[in-house]
């Protein structure tokens, strides 16, 4: 299997960039991981919300294929432990999905269009993170994921 992260706008601040890079890394030893960064819009000061998350949408189906398996993280999501959630990618990998894509949206979310092409919807708390942030606890608890899968000491409980 191979997992792609698709996140609209990139990472300003360096601590989250290094974070980010560190993290992404360490996935690359269980699997391949891809980071796709997709650039915010342009004069979005004079479009609205949903236009904006249009355009988004435009620019992310360009990274989707019918048969890849989509996840969102949004606010509404399910919510996991540590534990449940390598489970639960235990059991996406079981079904011998190739292509796994998570997908990070920008500000305001998605359009309506994404939301109707996700196979899940997680959400990685109930506070609200900065989409840049989210980035960076997203990659962590991936990796935390495969050390737990993998019994590996990472994970204290």
């Amino acid at each position: 299997m191979k997992i792609k992260l698709i996140m609209v706008g990139k990472t300003d601040a360096e601590y989250l960039k290094k974070g980010i890079s560190i993290y992404s890394e360490r996935i690359k030893h269980y699997l391949p991981f891809e980071k796709i960064i997709i650039p915010y819009i342009k004069n979005n000061k004079s479009i609205t919300k949903k236009e904006q998350k249009e355009k988004e949408a435009e620019q992310i189906l360009k990274y989707i294929s019918k048969s890849d398996y989509i996840i969102l993280l949004d606010e509404k999501g399910k919510e996991f432990t540590s534990v449940d959630n390598a489970g639960h990618l235990q059991k996406i990998m079981n079904r011998g999905i190739k292509n796994l894509v998570f997908i990070i949206g920008g500000p305001y979310g998605f359009s309506e269009k994404i939301y109707k092409i996700c196979n899940e919807k997680n959400s990685l708390s109930k506070m609200t993170f900065s989409h840049q942030m989210i980035r960076l606890i997203f990659v962590e608890q991936l990796y935390r994921a495969f050390t737990i899968l993998n019994n590996e000491p990472y994970h204290h409980q």
